[in-house]
């Protein structure tokens, strides 16, 4: 507005706050209308006047002229910027489509994959009726938005999941608001797989996996499926697990350290077994 345009992020949204329109106004209709002809040299995609302001006839004109959309808003600067921001990042996020099951365990967004039939549906079903929250079945839409990945229903599917035998499910309405959710971060990745006594899978927790979800990397487990396994308190465990972890306790890697403590301090001679380390006068030892 001060005529040095030779930095000047035209592209994006112009937002015209408090000082910008005070500026404007101290300047008078001739001034006003030499800075919008300058102005005028850069298409905007768009002009905003926030505080309840009305926009100078001078910008009107420009904005008529040029056919660039004109808004006024109640909102102050910083929150209409702070909103305008959180729109945009979710409207431009690349999008991707993926199938799966999303469903919030204890706050953390799990996300279930696997081949069909493997029992992704009747899982989610399960932890649904153990209180906790389906985001999606079957078709989960992903977004890249910051550091995270978001996930969402289908708009056609939305809150409904198809169970074979059974049919289609409406989870709403069978189990109420509270028992789903529209949107959720991805937090951890649950791969369902047919049990194979030729596979090897993970037993101690150390070698953690995680899988590249466009361009993030979040944290993997493959759980083995066999008939009789429950695989909702499975999920919960999970979910509690990844909950340590994000608070800074990796149970795994403790009990490794604690492991190889004992062992070195064996090796050494040092007495080590803390089966007697016990308070001998409160003891009994029929407890």
């Amino acid at each position: 507005m001060a005529g040095y345009t030779k930095v000047y992020s035209s592209e994006q949204i112009q937002v015209i706050g408090h000082t910008e329109w005070n500026y404007l106004d101290s300047l008078g209709p001739e001034g006003r209308t030499k800075v919008f002809e300058n102005l005028s040299a850069f298409k905007a995609p768009m002009w905003v006047v926030t505080h309840e302001q009305m926009p100078h006839a001078e910008l009107r004109d420009m904005c008529a002229k040029l056919h660039i959309p004109l808004f006024s808003t109640t909102l102050h600067t910083y929150e209409f910027n702070k909103l305008i921001q959180h729109i945009l990042e979710e409207f431009f996020a690349p999008h991707a489509i993926i199938h799966g099951s999303l469903v919030d365990v204890y706050g953390i967004g799990m996300l279930f994959v696997g081949d069909s039939n493997v029992g992704k549906s009747e899982c989610v079903l399960d932890l649904v009726e153990s209180g906790h929250r389906m985001v999606a079945d079957d078709v989960v839409h992903i977004s890249h938005v910051g550091n995270s990945i978001i996930g969402r229903p289908d708009p056609l599917i939305r809150h409904h999941m198809e169970i074979r035998g059974v049919g289609i499910l409406d989870v709403r309405s069978m189990f109420g608001i509270h028992a789903i959710r529209k949107v959720k971060k991805i937090e951890v990745i649950v791969e369902l797989q047919p049990w194979s006594q030729n596979n090897s899978y993970e037993r101690t927790g150390l070698n953690e996996l995680e899988e590249e979800v466009m361009g993030v990397n979040i944290p993997k487990i493959v759980i083995p499926v066999a008939p009789g396994k429950n695989l909702t308190v499975i999920s919960e465990v999970i979910a509690m697990n990844t909950l340590m972890k994000l608070n800074g306790q990796n149970i795994a890697k403790d009990f490794n350290e604690n492991l190889m403590q004992k062992i070195k301090a064996k090796a050494k001679g040092e007495f080590t077994d803390e089966l007697l380390d016990i308070d001998i006068q409160h003891w009994s030892p029929y407890e």
